[in-house]
């Protein structure tokens, strides 16, 4: 049950967190700098930016990545030994953002907003 508890603090401390330094920015400077994840999306999936509401897109990025973080840091609290800590991390990290952005690009696939389909 501790280990719920903090998972479910960790996605909203860092929620929160994304809410006001990134997305709040990225809405006021919308032309000028956008997060990197869309920069991704946009550039790896062939995302169309055109097609969909930019609002939208900036809460699902700030939602996967937060529950991203979260699944982390559950996981790296489970183990012990400082380097398999680092190991497990860096690992869980690299896969999570490749699996987590592909189930957005595939929720956005679906609704039709990929270019060049």
């Amino acid at each position: 049950m501790k280990e719920f508890v903090l998972f479910v603090m960790t996605f909203f401390f860092t929620l929160l967190l994304y809410e006001l330094f990134i997305v709040r920015r990225a809405k006021r400077e919308k032309k000028k700098k956008e997060p990197i994840e869309v920069t991704y999306l946009v550039s790896h999936y062939h995302l169309d930016l055109k097609k969909l509401s930019y609002n939208q897109l900036l809460q699902i990025v700030a939602i996967v990545s937060s529950l991203d973080i979260s699944i982390v840091v559950s996981l790296i609290l489970l183990i012990s030994n400082f380097f398999l800590e680092i190991l497990v991390g860096f690992v869980s990290v690299i896969v999570l953002i490749f699996v987590s952005y592909h189930m957005v690009y595939l929720f956005y696939k679906k609704k039709g907003c990929i270019k060049h389909e």
